[in-house]
């Protein structure tokens, strides 16, 4: 079957809009363009009516209240002000915060500033495979605790932390729980009662939604408080001020209830897919290493390493093919990946990842063409490596099997 290019396979960067998700949104950036803070007149009226039912759609997805829905610029803003709003409940800067080594940079980010200013701030390392013990979580709580950030799935090894263990020690020490949960909602189910959750931030770029819009779970009861850091009409509860973006949050809305009515079906055909091309890759090629939890991970996710290869040189080998070699955060910078760093693989091995991100839209005749084409582009960057050929005339003279060693390889 014949293959449209460019292919598209970085699903944790973002999301192709769903087309029933534009649709929803066109009417708000036409005839229904009002601003939802009027409500002296119908254009207002509507353009609230259609946020208050985004804010229902949204709190569907994840088991909440439609009142304990912040909408935000994307889950960063969210992030921050979860972090720095808990912590401004604490002008003292006695509040103490843990998180573990693999967040984003959303979170990471926000409490290295907290840091600075003098509180306290614990971040937990992960195993091989990517997750945070929650025996870890409970010896890092202090009397001064104030709140605990684990992401639900990470966003280069698709790895799912033990969010429900961890919501229910929070619960037991009286610390709030905050998740990231940007890369999991839509694709697995989450339900912030269920999982003891307090905090929960989102985006709708990443569940086929636009980019631009997000949302901040704040839980009412019991209460959780927050100072805004963002002020100006007292928007959102006042938590959020700044006029409401209605298209995006009604496209933000219709995505939440997509996922909702699909995500059973949904999980289920993106793993087959992941799995077919993780299974054609590794059966292809030796010394290919796989990053990340082999069960606890995202069903869209396959985060490989291919030793001998530099990951760059392979990326742009396959140019036909969106990929990415780790965050698209952190894409610009040439380090090694410090989820991989974290997880203990060594930099060169690190440098030679590739972040698979399979969605909604991807095919069964895509996975075998990018499955192919990586095989191939593995195969000739490691044919013109000095170091392969050095090493194949090595085995070829001692009447060894050729194969391609790894610098790598322990």
């Amino acid at each position: 079957m014949a293959v449209k290019t460019p292919i598209y396979m970085d699903c944790h960067a973002t999301t192709p809009v769903d087309e029933r998700v534009l649709e929803a949104m066109l009417p708000y950036f036409g005839e229904k363009f009002g601003n939802a803070a009027s409500r002296t007149h119908t254009f207002g009226w509507a353009a609230e009516a259609a946020v208050d039912d985004a804010r229902q759609q949204v709190a569907s997805l994840i088991g909440a209240k439609p009142t304990e829905i912040i909408f935000t610029s994307g889950a960063t803003e969210a992030d921050n002000l979860a972090i720095k709003g808990v912590s401004a409940m604490h002008p003292d800067r006695r509040a103490h915060m843990v998180t573990q080594a693999t967040e984003h940079h959303a979170v990471l980010d926000p409490l290295k500033a907290l840091k600075r200013q003098g509180y306290g701030v614990t971040v937990l390392p992960v195993d091989r495979y990517g997750r945070v013990s929650p025996e870890a979580v409970t010896g890092a709580i202090t009397d001064e605790t104030t709140l605990v950030s684990i992401m639900a799935a990470n966003n280069e090894i698709g790895t799912l932390q033990p969010i429900a263990e961890i919501g229910s020690i929070c619960k037991e020490r009286g610390v709030l729980f905050h998740t990231d949960a940007t890369q999991a909602v839509g694709k697995i189910s989450i339900h912030v009662d269920a999982l003891n959750i307090d905090l929960l931030s989102l985006s709708a770029h990443k569940l086929y939604g636009p980019k631009g819009v997000g949302a901040l779970y704040v839980r009412n009861r019991p209460r959780v408080r927050l100072i805004a850091q963002m002020d100006g009409g007292g928007h959102e509860r006042g938590m959020r001020s700044g006029t409401l973006n209605v298209p995006g949050i009604v496209g933000l809305g219709a995505a939440c209830e997509i996922a909702g009515t699909e995500i059973a079906s949904e999980g289920p055909r993106v793993r087959k897919l992941r799995d077919r091309l993780e299974e054609k890759i590794t059966g292809g090629l030796n010394e290919v290493h796989l990053n990340g939890h082999p069960q606890a991970r995202l069903d869209g996710n396959l985060n490989l390493s291919f030793a001998g290869v530099d990951g760059e040189s392979l990326l742009m080998g396959l140019g036909e093919i969106a990929l990415s070699s780790g965050s698209a955060c952190t894409s610009a910078t040439l380090e090694p990946s410090y989820v991989l760093r974290a997880l203990g693989v060594k930099d060169d091995l690190a440098q030679s990842s590739l972040r698979f991100g399979l969605g909604r839209f991807n095919t069964r005749a895509e996975v075998a063409y990018v499955a192919d084409r990586v095989i191939a582009e593995v195969n000739r960057l490691r044919e013109i490596s000095p170091f392969s050929k050095r090493e194949t005339r090595v085995r070829r003279r001692a009447g060894k099997p050729e194969r391609h060693l790894s610098p790598f390889t322990p």
